[in-house]
């Protein structure tokens, strides 16, 4: 009987770490989240308001999971306050909308500076010679678990959702992309079929950002997204979410891929963007004189 006891116990003791942590995340889930923080999403999340109830409730439980899970640590002296964590949750979670998710399971810390920060980078020379260098970064996605913000970039980029530029967003992107094994720009699709298209899709609207990008042509997505595939795959995120009308009338083919990888139309949250200025007309009749 004895034996029984302690193999009971033992079985128990071994179960506990893999089923606590879910009980505890049932009991979390099952509380609404607090009226300060709506009001938070409702301030700083300019789209929150015009989404429909149902999508607002997806993500108020999806920021729920979010904050009960990740730890958020401020840096050079920074208090990360219950604001600063609901705006980065929120802004993180509109990329998990209408799909299956496990609100990004290999990412456990944000760090969060007050502003730009400086990032330690090995850089490359002739000959193959390493020299230590630095650069002043907005945001970093690592894939052992951690996404570097500045605050300040967060407050801009919740400031202006039509610029195309928000580092939550592009930084998250980055998260997602990471769960098919390594971000490359091609993100867990779930279907083996969809990388076909997906890849011919991007690698095509890619090689023309980067032929803009060396020329210095306008474009409706930032340059920065020529850097390589996994950038490119970012900064479409932020058009998708923040210049859709204008990624669907230039890219329709990207836009199409995005609708189906995001579930969500960022267009029913937005009205348009007035059209440009009629280009100036002039008269080259010409006026002879007597």
């Amino acid at each position: 009987m004895e034996a029984l006891t302690w193999i009971g116990l033992t079985a128990l003791l071994i179960a506990l770490p893999f089923y606590y942590p879910r009980w505890r995340l049932r009991r979390v889930l099952a509380q609404p989240l607090p009226a300060e923080a709506v009001a938070v999403l409702q301030r700083n999340i300019p789209v929150y308001l015009r989404m429909d109830a149902g999508l607002r409730q997806q993500l108020q439980r999806l920021v729920v999971q979010f904050l009960h899970q990740k730890k958020f640590i401020g840096c050079e002296g920074l208090e990360v306050t219950d604001e600063m964590a609901v705006t980065i949750a929120g802004q993180a979670c509109l990329l998990l909308l209408n799909r299956p998710t496990k609100v990004y399971p290999a990412l456990h810390t944000i760090l969060v500076y007050p502003g730009a920060f400086v990032a330690r980078r090995a850089e490359v020379g002739p000959g193959g010679v390493v020299t230590p260098g630095h650069q002043s970064m907005l945001g970093e996605s690592w894939d052992d678990g951690r996404v570097i913000l500045s605050w300040d970039d967060v407050q801009r980029g919740a400031g202006d959702w039509t610029d195309g530029h928000n580092i939550v967003l592009h930084e998250f992107a980055h998260q997602l992309d990471s769960e098919s094994g390594r971000a490359n720009g091609a993100p867990y699709l779930g279907n083996p079929a969809s990388y076909r298209e997906w890849s011919e899709v991007l690698e095509r609207d890619f090689q023309h950002l980067r032929h803009s990008a060396m020329y210095r042509q306008h474009s409706v997505m930032d340059h920065y997204g020529a850097t390589n595939p996994a950038e490119f795959f970012a900064v479409a995120t932020e058009t998708f979410f923040e210049k859709p009308y204008q990624m669907a009338e230039h890219h329709a083919e990207l836009f199409a891929e995005f609708l189906k990888y995001y579930r969500v139309d960022p267009r029913a949250w937005m009205s348009p963007p007035p059209p440009p200025p009629p280009e100036p007309s002039y008269d080259w009749t010409p006026h002879w004189s007597h």
